[in-house]
């Protein structure tokens, strides 16, 4: 069970070609084409998921830019539609401005930060100090039972757990990031 889509795309296409295309009747062509043409997709996939988000942003900067051209050859007429355009144009702005850092920087973030905290919690051990040892432990557990919430959430499609309707939907349980303004 994975969490991250490049490794459950990797894990998908070793899947088909090494268990699902050798059991297929390889004189069905339409079998094979198909599950040759998912393999594809997926490879495309898992080539692009790194860059999407730039890509994204690479758009709606672009947009930004033509949206700006636009407003400059203000058409008379057309009053409603650029009011329309500069508020929409604003809204983007907004959103590129904020969204500064890359996906990656926040994965590493996170595994950086993941890295410091084990670190903190065997050096707490080492030191040997009880009243430390169960602080450090309550923050801990409390920490991963709430990871391991999101992390049973994120996975409820696969079909895992016994009460599906216990777990919360993973859109509650996530805080919105930036505030709309």
């Amino acid at each position: 069970m994975q969490l991250r889509p490049d490794i459950q795309i990797q894990t998908i296409i070793k899947a088909l070609m090494e268990d699902i295309i050798p059991a297929l009747d390889q004189s069905n062509q339409l079998a094979m084409q198909s599950a040759q043409l998912a393999i594809g997709t997926l490879s495309l996939m898992a080539q692009h998921l790194p860059l999407a988000y730039r890509y994204d942003c690479d758009e709606l900067a672009r947009l930004v830019e033509t949206a700006e051209n636009l407003k400059a050859q203000s058409v008379e007429g057309a009053e409603g539609a650029l009011a329309q355009l500069e508020s929409a144009t604003t809204d983007a702005k907004d959103v590129l401005d904020r969204a500064k850092a890359d996906p990656s920087e926040l994965l590493s973030a996170i595994r950086a930060l993941r890295e410091a905290s084990g670190d903190l919690v065997r050096s707490v051990y080492e030191a040997g100090s009880e009243e430390a040892i169960a602080k450090t432990e309550s923050t801990i557990l409390a920490s991963s039972k709430e990871q391991l919430l999101r992390d049973r959430s994120w996975l409820l499609m696969q079909g895992w757990e016994p009460n599906p309707e216990a777990v919360p939907a993973i859109d509650t349980l996530l805080p919105v990031v930036a505030q709309e303004k």
